[in-house]
């Protein structure tokens, strides 16, 4: 299996992860590497209600594509609003 990103033309994170950017679902692990925020994280966020629709295939927990930019427009949104209010 080759990981070398000049083979794969897919970055590798620094836990050896592969990112492709066309991937249709991601791993909370690659949701998180991908928008540079940490897991611990991500779970302070999920128990507030900040964190894009999951689904469930057996096991795994995933998050689509789609959940993942209507997640980034929320945030964006949240963060207009609030500098406005300010």
């Amino acid at each position: 299996m080759a990981l070398r990103p000049e083979v794969t033309g897919k970055k590798i994170t620094s836990t050896g992860t592969v990112i492709g950017s066309d991937l249709d679902a991601y791993s909370i692990e690659t949701f998180c590497a991908r928008h540079s925020i940490s897991v611990p994280q991500y779970y302070k966020m999920h128990k507030v209600g900040l964190t894009p629709v999951e689904f469930r295939v057996g096991t795994r927990v995933l998050i689509s594509r789609e959940s993942a930019a209507a997640w980034r427009r929320e945030r964006e949104a949240d963060n207009a609003a609030g500098s406005v209010a300010e």
